[in-house]
């Protein structure tokens, strides 16, 4: 069997494409904008606050919880997420690498 196209980048490669995929619907930057403004919270508040069904939103938040970039605890019979700062980390550090490497050379394009 051949290899699959993740097995020709690097692990951290495929991780920041992990992050960047999950956070590539806009429902999804809502759910973190969301969270970045309250903290944690239940799916029913995040319900509350997009234009999206209950299960809609639940499979976004599984979307989310995969790619690591939140983190679910239960509380009593609901699921309290909140942002896994591990990840936002990592999007950080590359996204400054890439402005770094573009601010040292003064790139000229067309």
């Amino acid at each position: 069997m051949g290899a699959t196209n993740i097995d020709n980048f690097t692990e951290k490669q495929n991780a920041i494409a992990t992050l960047i995929k999950a956070l590539a619907h806009p429902a999804r930057v809502a759910i973190v904008e969301y969270l970045m403004k309250v903290d944690t919270c239940i799916c029913g508040d995040i319900v509350n606050e997009l234009p999206l069904a209950q299960p809609t939103v639940s499979q976004h938040l599984k979307e989310l919880k995969n790619a690591g970039i939140i983190k679910g605890s239960i509380e009593g019979n609901a699921i309290c997420y909140c942002i896994d700062e591990k990840a936002l980390n990592k999007l950080r550090s590359y996204f400054a690498n890439i402005t770094n490497k573009l601010e040292m050379k003064k790139i000229n394009c067309c």
